[in-house]
């Protein structure tokens, strides 16, 4: 089995990672790890030129955070399942088109993500990575959804009076 295991910094994709480092897999199954970092594009600068730079340093710090995620992920998985049964990569372009070349690319059975779980409008701003890949990939797909505590248990804990002794 080729499982690709796509990653962000979001806790819902460290819970991808640890569902896939929780459960047995068939022997001589393949794990890859993929980050996908954005691309910057000067003309997003716009009018501004002077900021160019500090968007270019910007890019590459957001791509050596994905190595050192990557880095961790492979490590974790390479102690699990053993060096030569596991792969990783940091690519640049948009995520969900990377993610579901990759998985055709590469041959994947399963795709495994972490669903941030956004709805109403900022699902409709942000679109939904999982979603797409659900939708269009040419493999199975798991998205590892995080339960939060309800807003609801949030507000009630803030409204305790506080006692002061």
């Amino acid at each position: 089995m080729r499982v690709l295991i796509a990653l962000d910094e979001s806790s819902y994709s460290q819970a991808a990672l640890q569902s896939v480092l929780s459960r047995p897999w068939p022997k001589g199954s393949q794990f890859k790890i993929l980050a996908v970092v954005e691309p910057f594009h000067p003309e997003y600068a716009g009018w501004q030129t002077n900021y160019t730079p500090f968007a270019v340093e910007a890019q590459k710090s957001i791509h050596d955070s994905a190595v050192k995620l990557v880095e961790e992920a492979q490590r974790l998985l390479t102690d699990c399942f053993g060096a030569e049964y596991v792969l990783s990569e940091v690519t640049e372009g948009y995520i969900k088109d990377r993610i579901l070349d990759d998985a055709r690319h590469w041959q994947a059975d399963l795709i495994v993500v972490g669903s941030h779980g956004r709805r109403g409008f900022t699902k409709f701003l942000l679109g939904s990575v999982s979603e797409a890949i659900a939708s269009h990939a040419t493999c199975s797909v798991e998205i590892i959804k995080i339960k939060e505590p309800s807003q609801a248990a949030t507000i009630a804990s803030d409204a305790k009076p506080e006692i002061s002794t």
